[in-house]
């Protein structure tokens, strides 16, 4: 990854966990809590792609788990978000630009509701059952409607910003330093082959002549 794409993920992840810890764990709605974790990650996966995605929602996640007031085993929001995270950039767009708000919807509910069922799940498996008192419907629904209320707010800035970070001036710079580098060797490569060839042909063509004289001479002695 970019410099650029790794100290702008970091600092909005960072940035969206103090949001997620300070405020929306504070509000106390029903069901389940706007995820704004989630959104950032899926913001950079429809840009920088399933890798990007997956990277990002690992990072994401492991800082959640280790935050506090955190209450469940490290580890477990972090494969959650990476798995989220990988999904979600395969349906990355081509152009990285989106036509219409449907798509990224579509995306913010069903990674809502995998991000629910797949934290529930792992939280079984390790013998959490705090889900089972509270609802799994119940949770369902309120994250998918907390989570698509907020994505337009989330997303499409984060979308912005990590296209931003794409025009990464320093590694412009290095590419074309490289580049410039690249066809210089060849150049120079190119100029030393045209010489050593020459100097060889020369050295053969003189090589002709003195064997031609040498004959020349002697056909004349005798």
């Amino acid at each position: 990854m970019r410099v650029n794409r790794i100290l702008l993920s970091s600092t909005l992840v960072v940035v969206a966990l103090v949001i997620q810890v300070s405020v929306l764990a504070r509000l106390h709605l029903p069901g389940a809590v706007p995820d704004l974790m989630l959104l950032t990650v899926l913001g950079f996966a429809l840009v920088y792609g399933h890798v990007g995605g997956a990277l990002i929602g690992f990072g994401a996640g492991l800082l959640a788990d280790l935050a506090p007031p955190a209450d469940h085993a490290a580890g477990r929001y972090a494969l959650v978000l990476c798995l989220i995270g990988y999904l979600a950039g395969l349906v990355k767009p081509e152009t990285g630009r989106l036509k219409s708000a449907t798509g990224p919807m579509v995306v913010v509910v069903a990674a809502a509701l995998g991000t629910t069922l797949l934290y529930a799940g792992v939280g079984a498996l390790v013998g959490d059952t705090a889900a089972r008192h509270v609802g799994l419907g119940s949770l369902l629904f309120t994250a998918a409607l907390y989570d698509l209320l907020l994505a337009p707010f989330v997303v499409p800035a984060v979308m912005a910003l990590a296209r931003r970070a794409e025009n990464d001036p320093l590694a412009e710079s290095t590419s074309a330093a490289a580049k410039a580098t690249d066809i210089s060797s060849g150049w120079l490569s190119g100029g030393t082959g045209l010489r050593i060839g020459s100097q060889r042909n020369g050295l053969r063509a003189a090589r002709a002549r003195m064997a031609r004289a040498g004959r020349i001479k002697g056909v004349k002695r005798l």
